[in-house]
């Protein structure tokens, strides 16, 4: 990926100071001359829109918010001034509004994301809000120095504003505490905070530019440069930034390292701005030049192909084991593309064009109304998100599925990390509630099971992409950073599985999950082992140093036996894992035990030998889980095998495994449905569950007497009296023959092995 500067016009005759698009990709540039002009998408000048009797110092259109079709308010922006004023400017050139803002001049202005506050500084200090029709509603800071740059936190609850070297987010409830650091070594000239990834990028006279989390942690400094840096932007979607400094554009990847770097004739960049689909961006320089800039050499891969886009609208796909090249041309510029599964789908602005692998010169078509932010692809559809319309969930032969959506969704806030999908379920983070984890259903946009709360924010979501619905699973990361899993049908504890985690990801083929954490490239070869046999799950994690790839790297592909991951300087490393777990997977996803046997006698590996006990008992085949065990010297669970191969009936085997996975309430749900009181009551009862047995066997009227005997020994052993009343009740109108007791007991196992379709197990 690099940024192509492109043109450069010199339309103005001063200082260019002020720049923004427009939803409609429209922009509207300012200068000390006074005028204010218009410029197509195509870079050319459309023609001058107005001329004030003031100095414009910041330019902001108005938002565009989600499901509004009338956009009648999306045609204003606002300018600040030198005079303290602030002008609301209707698109035809019509000055809505003039409003005395501050003493002295309005440095800068931003809108609140939902376009219901309007954020002014100045030279006097002070920070203010205002309404969207120019009411002044708070006086947030007052200040002794000016302030000269001001940004809405993504849920417009806290503003940042620059006050000399330091950075300052102020609450906008005055009552809780604001964060306050220094930031650079000279005053800080220039800050953005994007509203999908919450990172804030800030820029000073130090010639550095910086970049934090929402808390005020650095997370990555630039070297310096030879001038100061005047002006940071985030592009919408937040997966990169622009740099603007003395005859300089440097395109800067979200983790803070520079992707390339551009040298545009137009003095000091004063102000950037980028189209609402994050392709192009314009740049205000010192000058009076209008630069602008087009995103292009976008790369990605999947399997043996690598796409590559050449230009604004042509992609090239390579077939990296025919050496074929296929050229893609299209009518409009390439705004999103991403390949899985068999198929390239891409996102232009008008359209989208899905292509199978197999046949790249049929694809599917159809119309977008909107410009695409992200693509989530599953292995049966895939879903889109646009800013205004929401998500949209497609087949790849192009038809509309579903619109995703709940009460607070807020479509700008989805990205690819709070946004997971499989061909059953959909998960989302809750931005209103970052605690929560909303489940729908891809195909009928109802919810797909009940919402999953933790403890803490969630930063991140992921979705296994094989097996059946029942065995889906979902990987997140809070706050912390740590990496949990559960699965997505009965939601049970979530298993911690890492501290530190940089990156997450799931594997596209298999089922297979992948974890950057504190320097080590960790791999869960069956992370479902942690709902099979807990204990084993650490046995079967495979484990690699990762220290050369620096700090934040990021996991972009995991397919088969390879992943890609992209390191904090953009480097681009590959790296395998071994393929018997693969094979190990299919086999046993196939049912060919014996074949899987055969592999891991061959392999003689512990770490595959823990992979075949787990999936033998999730796949209940005891014979395979007792050599996987007695491989692995796990004799307690080798004995218990042993002891669910000879119970006589289906249900008890089924209850005996529930409970070896820590679920007895579903063992004994099971054993109740299928008639087996005793084995019910029994397990009760090896649970230490005392009054759960009694109380079934005096409702079902049997072993009453058994729970008692039960009872006695143990207070015998324990050396304890009785002080449960219901036991004191029945033991004074029940009377205990232990081989009475016996006998009843081995009447009911008798009487199970007679039981119509009770078999051994073979």
């Amino acid at each position: 990926m690099r940024l192509k500067v492109g043109s450069v016009s010199k339309q103005h005759k001063e200082i260019a100071t002020a720049a923004g698009w427009s939803f409609t990709n429209e922009l509207v540039t300012c200068s000390d001359d006074n005028t204010i002009w218009r410029w197509s998408m195509n870079h050319e000048p459309i023609g001058q829109l107005m001329t004030l009797d003031a100095y414009v110092t910041a330019l902001h259109w108005f938002p565009a918010l989600p499901g509004k079709s009338d956009r009648k308010e999306q045609e204003i922006f606002v300018v600040s001034c030198t005079d303290g004023t602030f002008k609301l400017v209707h698109k035809a050139g019509r000055i809505e509004k003039s409003v005395e803002a501050h003493t002295g001049a309005v440095i800068s202005l931003r809108w609140s994301h939902d376009g219901t506050s309007l954020a002014t500084c100045g030279e006097d200090g002070v920070v203010k809000t205002w309404n969207r029709n120019g009411m002044l509603r708070a006086t947030i800071a007052t200040l002794d120095r000016s302030v000269y740059a001001i940004a809405w936190s993504p849920d417009g609850e806290q503003i940042l504003y620059a006050a000399g070297k330091d950075l300052v987010i102020k609450p906008y409830q005055p009552s809780t505490k604001q964060t306050q650091w220094k930031a650079h070594d000279a005053s800080v000239t220039s800050v953005d905070w994007n509203v999908v990834t919450s990172l804030i990028v800030s820029g000073g006279e130090d010639c550095k530019y910086k970049v934090w989390d929402a808390f005020g942690r650095q997370l990555y400094a630039s070297a310096p440069f030879d001038f100061a840096v005047t002006s940071v932007a985030w592009c919408p979607s937040g997966a990169y930034f622009a740099v603007g400094s003395f005859n300089m554009l440097r395109l800067c990847d979200r983790s803070g390292w520079s992707i390339s770097r551009g040298a545009p004739d137009c003095g000091s960049v004063y102000a950037i701005s980028w189209t609402s689909d994050g392709t192009q961006l314009a740049a205000a320089g010192g000058n009076g030049a209008v630069c602008f800039g087009q995103i292009v050499d976008r790369e990605l891969a999947w399997s043996h192909y690598e796409v590559h886009l050449e230009e604004a609208a042509k992609l090239s796909v390579h077939d990296v084991l025919t050496d074929g090249v296929d050229e893609i041309e299209l009518r409009d510029r390439v705004i999103e593309f991403a390949m899985g599964f068999g198929y390239l789908v891409v996102a232009t602005a008008a359209q989208c064009i899905v292509y199978s692998v197999t046949n790249w010169n049929t694809p599917h078509i159809f119309d977008l109304k909107e410009p695409v932010s992200t693509i989530k692809l599953a292995p049966r559809h895939f879903a889109m998100v646009d800013k205004l319309t929401g998500v949209q969930v497609y087949s790849y032969e192009g038809r509309a599925l579903s619109h995703l959506k709940f009460v607070g969704l807020r479509p700008e806030f989805v990205s690819d990390k709070t946004l997971a999908i499989s061909n059953d379920a959909a998960a989302f983070i809750d931005r209103s509630s970052p605690k929560l984890v909303r489940f729908l259903d891809p195909l009928s946009a109802k919810p797909a099971c009940k919402d999953f709360a933790h403890a803490l924010d969630i930063d991140e979501v992921h979705l296994s992409q094989m097996g059946h619905a029942y065995e889906r699973k979902f990987a997140f990361v809070d706050r912390n950073r740590d990496l949990y899993l559960s699965t997505v049908s009965d939601k049970p504890d979530p298993v911690k599985l890492a501290t530190m985690v940089d990156s997450a990801r799931w594997n596209d083929e298999n089922d297979m999950l992948l974890a950057v954490a504190d320097g080590k490239l960790l791999v869960w070869l069956y992370p479902h082992a942690a709902f099979t046999d807990r204990e084993l799950l650490q046995r079967t994690r495979s484990e690699q140093d990762a220290s050369d790839l620096g700090k934040l790297p990021r996991c972009i592909t995991f397919s088969g036996t390879r992943a890609s991951i992209r390191r904090s300087d953009g480097a681009v490393i590959t790296v395998s894992v071994s393929p018997y777990p693969v094979k190990l997977l299919a086999f046993c996803a196939a049912g060919e035990w014996e074949a899987a046997l055969r592999l891991c006698r061959y392999v003689k590996d512990q770490q595959l030998w823990a992979c075949l006990a787990a999936m033998a008992v999730a796949g209940q085949d005891y014979n395979a889980a007792e050599v996987a065990y007695a491989a692995i010297e796990e004799v307690d669970k080798l004995k218990y095998m042993l002891y669910i191969r000879d119970l006589p009936s289906k249900e008890s085997r089924t209850a005996a495994v529930l409970n070896f996975q820590r679920k007895p309430d579903e063992a004994l749900q099971v054993l109740v449905q299928g008639g087996l009181i005793y084995r019910a009551i029994k397990l009760n009862v090896r649970l230490h569950q005392w009054q759960a047995a009694l109380e079934m066997a005096v409702k079902y009227s049997t072993h009453v007497d058994t729970v008692l005997y039960y009872r006695q020994e143990f207070l015998r052993v324990a050396k304890r009296a009785e002080e449960m009343p219901l036991f004191l009740q029945y033991a004074a109108k029940v009377q205990i023959d232990p081989e009475a007791i016996k006998q009843k007991i081995e009447a009911d196992k008798e009487a199970e092995k007679r039981r119509p379709g009770a078999a051994p197990y073979q």
